[in-house]
């Protein structure tokens, strides 16, 4: 069992920079697949970037390449997205998800087991 709680998510101003952090309770958070999904109003939920359990091997979507880094603290149970130029279309509700450990990047929603309640980011123009 995973309980995930999000954290570091309000308002920023376009080409601003925020960091969301997702802390994790458990046993198992060193050998799980991490990722970030968000869900922007009226969308549906969408991957957004994803990390391996030992965080060698890190995907992101096209939209957010070169500008969020996904990384991992396992000492600390803890995962990271570093948003840096976030842009007003990156507004949307942010939530972190833990999947089994795979050598691969997880990007489908059901391919992760246990999710976070969800952090608001909202980035102004």
């Amino acid at each position: 069992q995973v309980q995930l709680v999000e954290s570091g998510g309000g308002l920023v101003q376009a080409g601003g920079s925020l960091r969301l952090s997702c802390a994790a309770s458990g046993r198992t958070f060193s050998s799980s697949a991490m990722g970030w999904f968000r869900q922007a109003p009226g969308k549906e939920r969408e991957f957004v970037a994803g990390i391996n359990w030992s965080g060698g091997n890190t995907y992101y979507r096209d939209s957010v390449k070169g500008r969020f880094t996904i990384s991992r603290d396992n000492a600390k149970n803890t995962v990271y997205l570093q948003m840096n130029s976030p842009k007003p279309e990156d507004t949307a509700v942010y939530y972190c998800a833990a999947g089994p450990g795979t050598v691969r990047i997880l990007t489908r929603e059901y391919e992760y087991d246990y999710w976070g309640q969800g952090t608001q980011v909202t980035v102004s123009s």
